[in-house]
């Protein structure tokens, strides 16, 4: 049985959410504000966290950096009513893996949470991609630029791993969003826009440390995205 912290100052909201999920055989925390939340996160690991941004003592993008912080493995969907394009992209640079915004329905919901934990490590490709000198490993779910081992989080790696899969190769934004997120994926990708720009700051940080030349993650306008091999002149 999966477990979900949910981080909900509303109470009609949050009781509607609470019984939806253990109807759906989730096992929950539900927690009314931040200080509660990151009290839970110190006391036990959650596979999955639900948090609203508008909480009544912490801001709720400070708390998403502090539950990443803590819990790097575990998937963050942040589910507010702020929808402006800004908060999606603070909200994914500070560590979500999903945003979602107020009202969503049910059952949209319980079927994104549902592909966000299928999509962990245990269904991820097992094959090792190698693109110049990136290497990167399904079965250990690692991936390396020369000897410099890149940090990164759950999606920022699936994301890779599908890239480096097919090198060279076109993959439309709808094939991305496909096969790293939700089959049914609806609204904005800025998601995978966010996703992209941290590894490719990953990949040139781990190149500036003295490492070979990383691959580029070139962006096909009105298309989607292409993982390029280094020049070998």
């Amino acid at each position: 049985m999966a477990s979900v912290l949910l981080v909900e100052d509303d109470e009609t909201i949050g009781r509607l959410l609470d019984d939806a999920l253990r109807a759906n055989r989730y096992r929950t925390i539900w927690c009314r504000s931040g200080g509660e939340a990151l009290e839970a996160v110190s006391r036990e690991a959650a596979d999955l966290v639900i948090l609203d941004l508008g909480l009544p003592d912490l801001d709720g993008v400070d708390v998403c950096r502090a539950v990443r912080q803590r819990l790097p493995g575990t998937v963050i969907v942040i589910l507010t009513a702020r929808d402006a394009e800004i908060d999606v992209v603070v909200g994914l640079e500070a560590g979500a893996d999903d945003y979602l915004t107020k009202p969503i329905r049910l059952t949209e919901l319980m079927a994104r949470l549902r592909a966000h934990l299928r999509r962990g490590p245990a269904g991820a490709s097992s094959a090792v991609h190698i693109v110049g000198e990136l290497r990167v490993d399904g079965s250990a779910r690692r991936a390396w630029l020369g000897e410099h081992e890149l940090e990164l989080r759950a999606k920022e790696f699936d994301l890779l791993a599908r890239l480096a899969a097919e090198p060279a190769t076109a993959i439309s934004r709808t094939a991305l969003m496909s096969d790293v997120w939700d089959d049914n994926w609806r609204g904005s990708t800025k998601t995978l826009d966010v996703h992209v720009a941290a590894l490719r700051r990953k990949l040139e940080q781990a190149a500036d440390l003295g490492g070979p030349k990383a691959p580029e993650i070139a962006t096909l306008r009105g298309f989607g995205y292409r993982l390029e091999p280094p020049d070998r002149g």
